[in-house]
């Protein structure tokens, strides 16, 4: 991530109507208090997570995602996501996503 998307985000978020890209700010701030609550995967089923181990908020989120811009878009939330939580994180993320769209773990 470039020092200038850093500051202004993902070129495919800041290409969003502006009705899209609050919707895409508002998802992104959901997945980081959801990876910093409670992580995008589990070591067991329950609760807040499926019978995958993946945090199903997360998931249905990244579905919502999918709907607006494709993975394209997934992958600029992705970035955002690895800016603000870290790498660790961001690959947990990867996983919680797989099966989503077209998107590959």
């Amino acid at each position: 991530m470039s020092l200038f998307n850093r500051i202004f985000g993902e070129p495919e978020i800041r290409a969003l109507d502006p009705r899209g890209k609050a919707e895409v700010n508002r998802m992104i701030e959901e997945l980081v208090k959801i990876g910093r609550m409670d992580d995008f995967l589990s070591l067991a089923p329950g609760g807040p997570f499926d019978f995958q181990c993946h945090h199903r908020d997360a998931k249905e989120i990244g579905k919502r995602i999918n709907q607006i811009g494709g993975v394209s878009l997934m992958m600029a939330v992705r970035q955002t996501v690895k800016y603000k939580l870290k790498d660790v994180l961001a690959e947990h993320l990867d996983h919680c996503w797989k099966g989503v769209g077209d998107w590959q773990a």
